[in-house]
């Protein structure tokens, strides 16, 4: 596996095609391209790196895995009330489909979505509250009590993020959100902005390549059932309107973030996390992407095999 992923490094990771940083959002619109990290954390207890792993980054959507569990864990089933479960088939952060649909994002992981998710788990609560939850709950997955938000980056997002507050406004309109939009928005981005290397968030994966219990510590986190759904949404709908071309190329449920990273699961062998800052069209890591697909051609791990 080591000298899997040094290859990866060695031939995708120098490639000249990055791809362009997500530079509508200022604080990572100065991220240094360049950086490649890649870890492979395997359910018998092995981590392989390479690369910029260790360099923390902000995971963005990826996060919008670990709300939509934590929702999980409130409601159940009362989650699909807020959100769907069928791929977007547009970008991320469109608004034309909420109005076509009354008001109901297509699924939890566009920005609407995961908005959505946000204000479920408020549920009258504060955000401090909520991000507080959110927070312990990527710190236990990752046996990792050292990750943290980086506050500049969400305050980045508090500043510009005014199509987002479209699509929260939209939907309070048709009574999606519950709660004050601005109390929503504050958890939304915060829970994007949390910071993470590749090592920690090949860990944090575990538990969906697990059935739902980590398989190094044997902790139950959630049900078989509801791992093997949220790797289905991971693998329908993570890559926003890219989401059948990943599938096409990598084959496994993954979910990507703005900030470079993405998240892929082996289910029962591997969860694997890539970073790479420059994004392809629709906003997923291009390198990352790619690595991926080399690392699946090089292990055979695609859930279609």
């Amino acid at each position: 596996m080591q000298d899997i992923l040094d290859d990866i490094v060695a031939t995708i990771g120098k490639s000249d095609d990055r791809g362009n940083v997500a530079d509508y959002i200022p604080e990572l619109a100065g991220v240094d391209p360049n950086q490649f990290g890649i870890c492979v954390a395997t359910t018998d207890g092995q981590v392989f790196s390479t690369g910029d792993s260790e360099q923390l980054f902000s995971i963005q959507s990826i996060s919008k895995v670990f709300s939509l569990t934590v929702a999980l864990g409130h409601l159940g089933d009362g989650v699909w009330k807020w959100v769907g479960r069928e791929p977007s088939g547009d970008p991320f952060n469109s608004i034309v489909q909420l109005e076509h649909e009354h008001g109901k994002p297509r699924n939890p992981f566009i920005n609407a979505g995961a908005i959505a998710i946000a204000d479920a788990i408020l549920m009258k609560r504060l955000p401090k509250e909520a991000l507080a939850e959110i927070l312990s709950f990527v710190r236990f997955i990752a046996d990792d009590e050292s990750i943290c938000f980086d506050s500049k980056v969400a305050q980045s997002e508090l500043d510009t993020g005014e199509r987002n507050r479209a699509l929260a406004h939209f939907m309070k309109a048709y009574g999606i959100v519950k709660q004050p939009v601005d109390y929503v928005l504050g958890t939304y981005f915060h829970h994007c902005a949390i910071a993470m290397n590749c090592r920690q968030l090949a860990q944090s994966g575990l538990f969906l390549a697990g059935d739902g219990r980590n398989p190094v510590t044997g902790v139950r986190v959630i049900s078989s059932n509801r791992a093997r759904r949220i790797n289905s949404l991971m693998l329908m709908c993570g890559h926003y309107d890219g989401s059948g071309e990943f599938a096409f190329r990598v084959g496994l449920p993954g979910k990507s973030g703005v900030g470079g990273g993405i998240l892929a699961v082996a289910p029962g062998k591997a969860s694997i996390a890539v970073w790479s800052p420059g994004l392809d069209e629709v906003g997923n890591s291009k390198l990352g992407t790619a690595a991926l697909e080399r690392l699946v051609q090089k292990t055979g791990w695609s859930v279609f095999a």
